[in-house]
């Protein structure tokens, strides 16, 4: 099992940020079932004000691409992360198009 870790911002309106909570309360059941399907095991997401923590684990069978091009390829994936993006801001190291941004380690105990 590997654990990958992303961020990603909120735009800061207290409003919006209430309903992209909403959402996360009943997640679409297409969205689940695409991200068990790509080989995540478990996924949460914490918020802090605006800012969005994504924790991922995978397992060996899970690859960033795969899962990508997967989504590009689900009509359903597509309308949900259309959707999401009224409430997603992209952080200024943001690749054009980029959301979630994978973090860097720095420390484990």
């Amino acid at each position: 099992m590997k654990r990958y870790c992303l961020t990603l911002d909120l735009i800061n309106d207290e409003k919006l940020i209430n309903e992209y909570k909403q959402y996360h309360l009943a997640v679409w059941p297409e969205i689940k079932d695409s991200i068990r399907h790509a080989g995540v095991d478990d996924l949460e997401i914490y918020l802090l004000g605006n800012r969005l923590f994504m924790i991922m684990e995978v397992d060996e069978s899970f690859s960033f691409d795969k899962k990508n091009q997967s989504d590009l390829a689900d009509p359903k994936v597509q309308e949900w992360e259309t959707l999401m993006w009224n409430y997603q801001q992209a952080l200024p190291q943001a690749k054009p198009g980029e959301k979630w941004i994978l973090m860097d380690q720095i420390f484990k105990l």
